[in-house]
């Protein structure tokens, strides 16, 4: 029997695209995912990358054209596009930002809009503002194939094992900044293997597997001692904040510094969320027997499909480690906030830190940008939470750019998580590389 051969790099958008010709800039979120989806594009011939890092003019710029009232990502994420727009040679009419939205009473339906304005008002109106929609699960780029959203959902998923590789590894590693060597490489290696993939979906997953299992032969070679000694920190919260290093002032580090371990939530997940909000809201559209239902679903079971192949192949190493799915994350959050009387990222967090605390987690921290509706909402149900698990410890960490003294507070919490830790009445399963032959050293 002839294998079938398969051509690479064949999806290329023609000339007569809209985003033929022009770069499009993302806003780096999260170190991993924006560079992976980055690399998706360019597989399909298209210029495209993560904004340059956040730093002091961007807060300059940002705090300039708003007013205060835009929450803390509005203003990261204008005052990193208009340092773009502010380059010399820059050329507003082959610029494309990214700005996603969504419906519903967050501020972050408002990004999109709002950065249309300034950019007008500053004579930058030629620049094109690419917006797909939260209501339809992000997948409503436009132009773009399946292939391009399913690439993009693989993308996504790979980044987040690579980031819960590096959470896992770096705060017992023996040589300072190699664990953050092996992501970095693992980063390249995947993004330049994915934007040469082959353009048929079978053939690029095995060439996908193939990078990120590289990727775990790195993280294991990187020199660790494992002595079980960190507390276990869920870090949950506003998707933005929470995953921007620049915008939470580099949190998560912070609390490796001070001895914790931390386990970050997913991009997946909320994708994953917001799939399951297109489907609820079809059916209240009264459109059950639909094509765009039967689109919705089809899409959510191959995304489901996909994530599988790829999370399945590191199941020795992410024991202990088992992301919730969303079905779970839903159901525990239903005692306090009821799903779909409650929506958005505040069901997602009460939800997930409630599996956090059942899979032996010592504390919880939420990082929101000040005065985040989803934020607030989720502070106030925490204590109630908090006591039903055992007083795990909760910490709301709120960001607006100010300077704070972040070391002491973490200080404090760290110390609530350490008592509860020798109290905890749920275990903790430790990998089996971690702690099975003593760890690596």
């Amino acid at each position: 029997m002839q294998l079938r051969k398969h051509r690479c790099v064949t999806r290329k958008v023609g000339a007569d695209h809209p985003l033929a010709g022009k770069t499009v800039y993302i806003p780096a979120m999260a170190e991993g995912s924006i560079e992976a989806l980055c690399a998706v594009l360019r597989w399909m011939g298209i210029d495209a990358r993560p904004t340059p890092p956040s730093n002091p003019r961007t807060l300059e710029l940002g705090g300039n054209y708003t007013s205060g009232d835009e929450c803390f990502p509005a203003k990261i994420t204008t005052g990193d596009f208009l340092q773009i727009a502010q380059q010399p040679g820059f050329d507003a009419r082959r610029t494309v930002f990214f700005m996603g939205t969504t419906d519903g009473p967050c501020r972050f339906g408002q990004y999109a809009p709002f950065l249309r304005k300034v950019l007008r008002e500053q004579g930058y109106g030629d620049v094109v503002v690419l917006s797909p929609h939260g209501e339809h699960g992000y997948s409503d780029f436009e132009d773009f194939d399946t292939a391009f959203v399913r690439a993009a959902w693989r993308a996504v998923v790979a980044a987040d094992i690579l980031r819960k590789f590096l959470l896992q590894t770096r705060p017992y590693e023996t040589l300072p900044g190699t664990a953050d060597r092996a992501f970095r490489e693992s980063l390249e290696d995947y993004c330049q293997t994915l934007e040469q993939s082959c353009s048929d979906s079978t053939c690029q997953m095995r060439s996908l597997t193939a990078s990120l299992l590289r990727a775990r032969v790195r993280f294991r070679v990187v020199p660790t001692r494992f002595d079980g000694s960190r507390p276990l920190i869920g870090i949950v919260g506003e998707i933005f904040c929470r995953l921007n290093n620049f915008s939470n002032q580099d949190l998560v580090r912070r609390l490796e510094a001070a001895g914790a371990e931390c386990w970050m939530a997913d991009i997946s997940e909320w994708i994953a969320y917001t799939n399951m909000e297109e489907v609820r809201n079809l059916r209240l559209a009264r459109r059950t027997y639909s094509w765009e239902m039967i689109k919705s679903k089809l899409r959510s079971r191959i995304q489901h499909a996909d994530e599988h192949t790829l999370r399945s192949l590191f199941v020795e190493d992410f024991a202990g480690y088992e992301e919730p799915e969303v079905d779970e994350v839903l159901k525990r959050a239903q005692p306090y906030l009821p799903f779909p009387g409650a929506e958005g990222e505040m069901v997602t967090n009460v939800g997930r830190s409630v599996c956090l605390a059942l899979r032996g987690a010592d504390g919880i921290v939420d990082i929101s940008p000040f005065t985040c509706m989803n934020g607030v909402v989720s502070e106030a149900i925490y204590p109630k939470l908090s006591r039903d698990y055992s007083n795990i410890p909760i910490r709301n960490f709120y960001f607006d750019g100010q300077q704070s003294d972040l070391d002491r507070d973490i200080g404090i919490y760290l110390e609530m998580a350490r008592s509860y830790r020798q109290r905890k009445p749920y275990k903790r399963l430790y990998p089996l590389q971690d702690f099975a032959c003593g760890g690596k050293s």
